[in-house]
């Protein structure tokens, strides 16, 4: 292939790699100056400045991409944040009630298994932290992974490849590599299922990305709300049970978090298809019947 017409492609690979990387590096040094301008401020909090800078510039970058590469005339419809009000809601509804269909088992196990006590003790501070969790988190990594990363990638790839290689990235850019390696590759898997059932939810919501955030957002809200203050979870917790991370553990990398994620995969599996190929699945019985 011509070099020139692969950069001429409608998203050819360079950009598509540094994109995000320079966003990120021009937030970050725009964030370095607040640590002499806010001297009581700790390194983490000055990092995080450079990431919500580093958001910003993507929210006001995006739709210049997607019209210059996606010729998209509508970007935020094609990212699936824009649809009617009806959908959004009823996709960020069911998002949710998916998330605490995921978190429900294991608290009901760990209560009658001993292993948690109920406290019901949710301040209004982190009763704040979940929320902003639930939107922040559920929406900035659903915006970037199921929004901007998957449809760059089904400019370059075939629709399945683009599907699996989006959850590929988004388990690796994870820290899931600090912890030992029988837990590492345990959560790593657990959020590559993750990655592909976040994915199947969009496409099952018609496109619309509220359904991900929804699920994506409640399950690191929610499980933030038990760990401080809902639940009392013992130190003797096995982590096959809990999930990986010690005293931050990661349901998903559990036993429930893996058989949970393999069941809504199961359900969801006739979307692992794309729209294209369910089409011609579906018209292939009637031409056979015609012929």
């Amino acid at each position: 292939m011509d070099p020139r017409r692969w950069l001429a492609a409608p998203a050819p690979w360079p950009g598509t790699v540094v994109y995000l990387p320079l966003l990120y590096l021009v937030g970050w040094l725009a964030s370095r100056p607040l640590a002499w301008l806010m001297p009581g401020w700790r390194s983490d909090q000055v990092d995080l400045a450079g990431l919500a800078l580093a958001l910003v510039l993507l929210l006001l970058t995006l739709p210049l991409r997607l019209r210059r590469h996606w010729q998209a005339s509508h970007p935020w419809q094609s990212l699936g944040v824009v649809a009617p009000l009806k959908a959004c809601l009823k996709a960020l509804i069911q998002g949710l009630l998916k998330a605490l269909l995921l978190l429900g088992p294991l608290v009901l196990l760990l209560l009658l298994g001993g292993q948690a006590r109920w406290l019901g003790e949710l301040g209004g501070a982190q009763l704040l932290n979940a929320l902003a969790l639930l939107l922040g988190v559920g929406f900035a990594e659903e915006l970037l992974f199921r929004g901007w990363l998957w449809g760059e990638l089904e400019q370059l790839l075939s629709p399945q490849q683009a599907l699996g290689l989006q959850a590929a990235i988004f388990a690796l850019v994870h820290p899931w590599y600090r912890l030992p390696p029988s837990e590492a590759i345990a959560l790593l898997g657990g959020l590559v299922l993750l990655g592909l059932v976040l994915a199947l939810q969009r496409r099952a919501d018609g496109g619309v990305l509220w359904g991900s955030v929804g699920l994506h957002g409640g399950l690191v809200g929610g499980w933030f709300a038990l760990q401080n203050g809902l639940l009392q979870l013992s130190p003797a917790t096995p982590t096959w049970l809990i999930g990986p991370g010690g005293a931050s553990p990661n349901p998903i990398g559990g036993a429930l978090g893996w058989l949970g994620l393999l069941s809504l995969l199961w359900i969801r599996r006739r979307y692992l298809q794309s729209n294209l190929e369910q089409q011609i699945a579906q018209q292939s019985p009637q031409r056979s019947r015609v012929s």
